[in-house]
C-alpha cells in the first residue's frame, strides 16, 4: 500500500515534468477546447495549419533566446540580428550580385548570423557585461547600421530561388471550410529543435550551458570554460535569428529593414512559459516549443474574438509577468523547504 501512495506522487511529477511542461501542456489543450467550443471555426485543419505556420518563426528565434536564458543571460538583439542577416542577403541580390541560389543565400545569412552573434558573445564572455544591457546596446547598432550601410527601403522581388521556396507546401488539404496548407519551411524548424533538445540533453555543451546558467563561478571551477561556451552560445543565437529571418523573408515574400520589430518580447515570453527560469539553469526545448504554440493560440483566439490588435500586446506583458511570477514563488517555496530539511537534519542528528 504505501508503495502504491509513494509511486502515485512520483508518477504525478514525471507527468508535471521537470519544467512544468505537463502543466502547460494541459493549459493548451484546455484552451483549444475552449476556444473550439466557443467558436467552432477553431477545431479546423485550416486553423491548425494557420497556427503551425505563424509558429515557424517564432520557435526558430525562441530556440535561440531558451539557450542564452539557460545560460544565465537575456538576448534582447536576436530580432535585429535576424532583419540585419535577411535584408542584407537580398539587398546584395538587388545591388546586381547573381543569384546563387538557395543555399548559398542561406550560407551568406548564417555567416552575418554568427558574425554579429560573436560580437555579443565577445563583449558578455570577455568583459563579463550584464547580457540585457550589451543587447540592448547591440540591438541599437546593428539597427543603425543596417539603415545606414545596407538600406532603408522595401523589397518586393525576391531572388528567384527564394520567391520559388514561398509557394511550396509540405501539406496541401482541400476541407469543408476551405484549403488547408502547412509550408515546407516548418521542416527546418522541427529539425532545429530535435537537434537542439539532443544537443542540450546528450553533450557535454549542453550541460556546461545549464552549469553556467546555475553557478558560473561554480562551473569555472569544475573546468568548465566558460568563455568559450558563452562565446559559442551567442554565435549559435545568432545563427539561429539569421535562419529565422530568412525564412520570415521567404514566407513573406518581401523584405524590409522594418520588419520583425518589437517582437522580441513575444519571444522571451513564450520561453518563460515554456518552463525555463530567467535566472539561468533550467529550461527545455519541449516547453518552449509548448510556450510558443500557447502564445500562438492566444493570438488567434484573440483575432477570432475580435479583439483589437493593441490588446494582443496586453496580454504578451501578462503573460510574461505571470511566468516570472510563478518562478520566483516556486523558487522561494524551494529554498524554504530546502531550509526546513537541513533544519531537520541538523535537529535528528545526536548531541
Amino acid at each position: 500500500m504505501s508503495a502504491i501512495s509513494l509511486s502515485l506522487p512520483t508518477r504525478l511529477s514525471r507527468l508535471r515534468g521537470a519544467n512544468n511542461e505537463g502543466v502547460l501542456a494541459l493549459v493548451l489543450l484546455a484552451l483549444i477546447v475552449g476556444m473550439s467550443i466557443a467558436n467552432p471555426v477553431f477545431f479546423t485543419l485550416p486553423t491548425a495549419f494557420s497556427i503551425l505556420r505563424s509558429s515557424i518563426v517564432p520557435l526558430i528565434f525562441a530556440l535561440g533566446v531558451l539557450m542564452v536564458i539557460i545560460s544565465g543571460g537575456i538576448d534582447v538583439s536576436f530580432a535585429a540580428i535576424a532583419v540585419f542577416a535577411a535584408y542584407t542577403t537580398v539587398q546584395m541580390h538587388q545591388n546586381g550580385a547573381p543569384d546563387l541560389g538557395l543555399v548559398a543565400a542561406f550560407l551568406l545569412a548564417l555567416l552575418i548570423g554568427a558574425s554579429l552573434g560573436a560580437i555579443n558573445g565577445f563583449l558578455i564572455a570577455r568583459f563579463r557585461l550584464s547580457t540585457l544591457i550589451v543587447t540592448l546596446g547591440t540591438q541599437g547598432i546593428f539597427k543603425g547600421a543596417l539603415l545606414t550601410y545596407v538600406g532603408s527601403r522595401y523589397v518586393a522581388d525576391l531572388p528567384d530561388s527564394m520567391a520559388a521556396v514561398s509557394t511550396t507546401n509540405l501539406f496541401a488539404v482541400d476541407t469543408a471550410s476551405g484549403g488547408a496548407y502547412l509550408h515546407i519551411l516548418v521542416v527546418p524548424a522541427v529539425l532545429m529543435a530535435v537537434g537542439l533538445a539532443w544537443v542540450l540533453r546528450y553533450t557535454m555543451f549542453g550541460r556546461s550551458i545549464y552549469a553556467i546558467g546555475g553557478d558560473v563561478e561554480a562551473a569555472r571551477r569544475a573546468g568548465i570554460r566558460v568563455v568559450r561556451t558563452q562565446m559559442v552560445v551567442y554565435v549559435i543565437a545568432g545563427t539561429m535569428a539569421a535562419v529565422g529571418g530568412m525564412i520570415y523573408v521567404i514566407m513573406e515574400r518581401s523584405a524590409s529593414p522594418q520588419i520583425l520589430v518589437g517582437s522580441e518580447l513575444d519571444i522571451i515570453a513564450a520561453v518563460v512559459l515554456g518552463g525555463a527560469s530567467i535566472f539561468g539553469g533550467r529550461g527545455s526545448v519541449l516547453g518552449t516549443t509548448l510556450g510558443v504554440l500557447l502564445v500562438q493560440v492566444i493570438f488567434n483566439s484573440l483575432i477570432l474574438a475580435g479583439v483589437p490588435s493593441a490588446w494582443q500586446r496586453t496580454a504578451v506583458g501578462l503573460l510574461l509577468i505571470l511566468g516570472v511570477g510563478i518562478q520566483a514563488i516556486t523558487s522561494r517555496k524551494s529554498s524554504r523547504a530546502k531550509v526546513m530539511d537541513e533544519t531537520i537534519q541538523k535537529q535528528e542528528v545526536p548531541a
